[in-house]
């Protein structure tokens, strides 16, 4: 048993993490209000409660998604063109309605760390984009007949938290002036979520085209 994807197949995935990592959203808002609220020990805690919610979202994959490629691989078939839509939708909603951060609590009183901490865990758990990013997206880096499709949907789980780490920790660290960028710069943002728009619109292109060979 492997439960290693080719190369070619992480290259992908990691730009897809990358991806899903930069696009703001619940998460993301977290890290940087707690962190302009209590400092860089309190953007860790919630980023590593949001850690914690993507290694249960790897265990929900790698088992929910492997019995339903043993029940029906037409039915896997059918998630991931749903994921394409979901894709399709992500890009109709960067460049319709923006992808911007809520900060309104960003000057309230800091909670404690260990409430910050389980604070991440429920924003991911409940962030629908990581939940439809491991039912619908993460299916596409498998086959239908992979026999250990079950190990690599929780390593693949496993390496977006890893993969991503080091970015949420670069992006703790210089949250005051990232924050600012993004207020005084709407026109950038714009660039930004067209950007977006294209990268998402690519990957459901890419899920559609596999599913019609």
């Amino acid at each position: 048993m492997t439960f290693l994807p080719d190369a070619s197949t992480m290259l992908t995935y990691s730009l897809a993490c990358f991806i899903l990592f930069i696009t703001p959203g619940p998460d993301m808002s977290l890290f940087l209000a707690r962190t302009m609220q209590g400092g860089r020990k309190a953007g860790i805690a919630s980023m590593v409660g949001s850690c914690t919610g993507c290694l249960g979202h790897s265990l929900a994959a790698a088992f929910g998604l492997s019995a339903l490629i043993a029940a029906s691989a037409t039915a896997f078939g059918a998630l991931k063109i749903l994921g394409a839509l979901y894709l399709l939708w992500m890009a109709y909603s960067a460049i319709r309605y923006g992808s911007t951060l809520n900060l309104k609590n960003a000057e309230a009183a800091p909670p404690a760390l260990a409430a910050t901490f389980w604070q991440g865990v429920g924003i991911n758990l409940t962030n629908p984009k990581v939940v439809l990013f491991f039912i619908t997206f993460l299916p596409q880096f498998i086959r239908a007949d992979d026999p250990d499709a079950s190990a690599k949907l929780f390593f693949l789980g496993v390496y977006m938290v890893a993969f991503t780490f080091p970015f949420a920790i670069l992006m703790i660290l210089i949250a005051e002036r990232f924050v600012g960028f993004l207020k005084s710069n709407p026109r950038a943002m714009r660039v930004i979520d067209y950007a977006f728009a294209g990268v998402f619109g690519f990957f459901a292109a890419q899920v559609l085209r596999t599913q019609t060979r």
